[in-house]
């Protein structure tokens, strides 16, 4: 029968000594521990001061501006030339317009003179607007609407004319045709201003 060992005897019968630093640690009170009485970390409280979403920037609109402008110096070219051969120039027209509005505002569509004034007054209206869209804002989209409006206007009151004529250039003159710049200035500018967008930074 073999004899035990007295190593193994004695590993297994001696009580494991406890280790000092493990008791220290076990009897330390909670709030000396190490992260002990600290509040959870507030993700809130290290976020920027200022937004970090893009933003809408404000900006003029320069191109869209250009042709209503353009449109509009359009208007008041058409003004000293002649619109028809050997007709009246567009101040003389203007006056018939006032003239007939005062008496009858009605004859204005029988006699046709709803045509020029359109292209004036419209004229007049889309230089406003384009002073408006060199105006810094985030989109022009409503002005864009309005000379819209104005340029559709103007678009008609140079087709009936030239569809009452049959299309046929030799009986318009230099001023129709600074009034037709009018209402393709007017209309390219109008959208132009519509479909831009605010740009985002």
């Amino acid at each position: 029968m073999s004899q035990p060992d007295p190593d193994r005897t004695q590993v297994s019968g001696t009580p494991r000594t406890a280790d000092p630093v493990d008791e220290q640690a076990a009897a330390a009170p909670e709030a000396d521990r190490p992260g002990a009485g600290r509040s959870p970390v507030d993700p809130s409280a290290t976020a920027p001061a200022w937004s970090t979403k893009p933003v809408a920037v404000r900006r003029a609109d320069a191109v869209g501006a250009l042709c209503l402008l353009l449109a509009g110096v359009s208007a008041a070219l058409s003004l000293v030339l002649p619109w028809t051969p050997d007709g009246a120039t567009g101040y003389g027209l203007a006056e018939d317009v006032v003239r007939s509005a005062r008496t009858d505002w009605t004859d204005l569509v029988a006699t046709g003179l709803w045509q020029p004034g359109a292209v004036l007054v419209g004229g007049a209206v889309l230089f406003v607007l384009g002073l408006l869209l060199l105006v810094r804002a985030r989109a022009h989209r409503v002005v864009g609407v309005l000379a819209l409006l104005v340029a559709g206007v103007v678009v008609a009151a140079v087709l009936v004319p030239a569809v009452a004529r049959d299309w046929r250039p030799q009986d318009f003159d230099l001023g129709f045709a600074f009034a037709v710049a009018v209402a393709v200035l007017g209309l390219l500018g109008a959208v132009k201003a519509v479909l831009t967008g605010p740009q985002l930074r």
